[in-house]
């Protein structure tokens, strides 16, 4: 069924010009003039055919069409406000839906998420995995990260990282190489995601060129070391989201913590 389209300007000055009997009291509630107040209720008029107010010797008066509508007028105000309430909810929600590959999760960002959560326990994750671009309407989430040379048509901000590093397990010379995500050349083990790489180098199998920022947790314990110098690169992981989301002060919490 098609609506009616709703002046929902002048019945917003309606209803205070009607609570307060006066064009100025309403102007002042409205932050507007008395001569807007003024113009917007001849308009209202203007639009449905009928006089809404009268001027006595007692001051200004409703007339009784203006009296008929007023009660499921500011019915429908008080909805509306539960309307904008619980579309609001959601940025108190301390649920966040994040999608990225599968090893940032298991290598980067579940450790991280870890210690925001110690922060603050009542937080609530969803981690979907997704390699390349999502669908945020489809997907219900609140932020997503990936790898690429910017945000492309999102909000986003990097993950700062020395690039790319070649690992091998402590010890091991790790003459033979690891191939991860459909890399070139003779390999001795090949592997699906960086993630692999990295778990296939410490275990000795040889050494893998792969993302600092994966390699970091595991550098860190020494589970691994770096073969020679790192290695910039064009491309880097990013924090993305569109701007709806982006704006969220729960999104916006979690970009910091997660980039702090």
């Amino acid at each position: 069924m098609k609506r009616t389209h709703l002046p929902l300007n002048g019945l917003r000055v309606l209803d205070a010009a009607a609570r307060h009997l006066s064009f100025t009291r309403a102007a002042d509630e409205l932050a507007v003039t008395p001569a807007a107040v003024g113009q917007q209720i001849r308009a209202l008029e203007d639009t449905l055919g009928v006089v809404l107010f009268r001027r006595t010797t007692r001051g200004l008066e409703l007339t009784p069409e203006a009296e008929a509508g007023l009660g499921a007028l500011r019915g429908g105000f008080l909805q509306f406000e539960e309307a904008v309430r619980a579309m609001q909810a959601g940025q108190s929600s301390k649920s966040l839906t994040i999608a990225a590959p599968r090893d940032l999760t298991e290598k980067w960002l579940m450790p991280r998420l870890a210690q925001i959560a110690d922060a603050d326990p009542e937080l609530r994750f969803v981690l979907i995995t997704a390699d390349e671009n999502v669908d945020f309407t489809e997907a219900n989430l609140d932020l997503a990260i990936r790898w690429g040379d910017g945000p492309g048509e999102h909000e986003g901000e990097a993950i700062e990282s020395e690039g790319m590093v070649t690992i091998a397990a402590p010890g091991r010379d790790g003459d033979s190489a690891i191939a991860w995500s459909g890399e070139d050349g003779v390999a001795l083990v090949r592997v699906t995601d960086a993630g692999l790489a990295i778990d296939a180098a410490a275990a000795g199998l040889g050494r893998a060129t792969v993302p600092e920022l994966l390699a970091r947790r595991d550098l860190a314990q020494a589970r691994v070391r770096i073969v020679g110098e790192p290695q910039p690169s064009k491309g880097g992981y990013w924090l993305v989201a569109p701007l709806p989301q982006w704006r969220q002060k729960k999104v916006r919490a979690l970009v910091d913590a997660l980039t702090a």
